[in-house]
């Protein structure tokens, strides 16, 4: 016998083996009317019966109500043959060449959960790095790198395509232009994912005003967040939402945000991250540091025990200025350093 098609032969499976399949359909079959709470059922049996009057209601036939199910299904099942392709072990960066031609001897593989800091004077190519990772180069940028993933060259579906990236970048300018509150912009996004926006929104904003120097709720207008703001819901955002593997931040500590937070929150999400920097407290958090310059990738150093131990004492001061910019925050004068102690968050 020829087999169904997938999404024909889903329609006899018994509703909770469908919804366990495809959790998001929970939210979205009442809104064509179905009741999920029947088990045994099957799909094909819940739309037999419901009655013609319910048709004159949502103004749809009974044929247009299966053709919209069935690409439902579809594009349920596609999301999650995408999902399983961007399942990311590690990243390889194979060098090309720095900016007078010169080769980049450089072959090295990023795992998941590690951050990887990239430092280098401005101009040095910071930020063409970070676009080489993301357009996932196959010797067809100015540098001529290569990124494997996987230990494999990416499949070009997956390169290029613009609903499922592999890479979210967070770049030094965010704006957002969306007339709309800051939990109904979360509620949205989760929805794009097939996830309940219940699961999601409230994580998402403690952890961005966990992030965020000034605090603000859901019913906050996106257009009135500051910078800093709009940075910590974005990092916040993608730790909990976005289906990409990898993170490329440029110049985070430009954004008032509490940056260690920021990395460790995305790091136990167990992303890859990327972080182009001048700050020594981030460059210090990360594993190890890309030195670039000409264009090209200099050296490689991994961060030693006694940079570890001047961490802590970075740390220190850096949790001092942070009090100092809460003090002039609330209009406090800064006349003396001593009583500067870090605000408990």
């Amino acid at each position: 016998m020829t087999p169904l098609p997938p999404q024909e032969a889903e329609w006899d499976l018994p509703l909770a083996d469908l919804l366990t399949r495809y959790p998001p359909l929970a939210d979205l079959l009442p809104g064509y009317g179905l009741s999920a709470s029947a088990a045994t059922t099957s799909l094909r049996q819940a739309l037999a019966q419901l009655p013609e009057s319910h048709f004159d209601d949502i103004g749809l036939s009974r044929a247009q109500l299966q053709q919209n199910l069935t690409r439902l299904l579809h594009t349920l099942s596609q999301q999650q043959a995408h999902s399983a392709r961007l399942r990311l072990d590690s990243l390889t960066l194979l060098g090309g060449q720095n900016k007078f031609g010169a080769a980049e001897p450089i072959c090295l593989t990023l795992p998941t959960g590690s951050v990887t800091s990239i430092v280098g004077p401005t101009g040095s190519g910071k930020s063409r790095l970070l676009a080489d990772i993301e357009w996932m180069a196959q010797g067809d940028t100015p540098t001529r790198r290569r990124i494997l993933i996987n230990g494999q060259t990416p499949d070009p579906a997956l390169r290029f395509s613009l609903e499922h990236k592999l890479v979210a970048q967070l770049s030094q300018n965010m704006n957002f232009v969306m007339d709309t509150s800051v939990g109904d912009f979360i509620a949205l996004h989760a929805e794009s994912r097939g996830i309940a926006p219940e699961q999601v929104v409230d994580d998402i904003l403690q952890h961005a005003n966990l992030l965020a120097g000034e605090p603000f709720t859901p019913q906050t207008a996106l257009t009135a967040l500051s910078g800093g703001q709009s940075r910590a819901l974005m990092i916040a955002d993608t730790a909990f939402l976005s289906a990409s593997p990898v993170v490329l931040i440029d110049e985070v500590e430009n954004a008032g945000i509490d940056r260690q937070r920021a990395l460790q929150l995305l790091v136990r999400q167990e992303k890859i991250v990327l972080i182009a920097t001048h700050d020594p407290l981030l460059a210090l958090m990360a594993d190890q540091r890309l030195v670039i310059r000409h264009g090209g990738i200099q050296h490689i150093l991994v961060t030693s025990a006694a940079e570890r131990a001047n961490l802590a004492r970075l740390a220190a001061m850096d949790a001092q200025i942070q009090a100092l910019r809460q003090r002039l925050r609330h209009g406090e004068r800064i006349d003396t350093l001593a009583a500067c102690e870090p605000e408990t968050r």
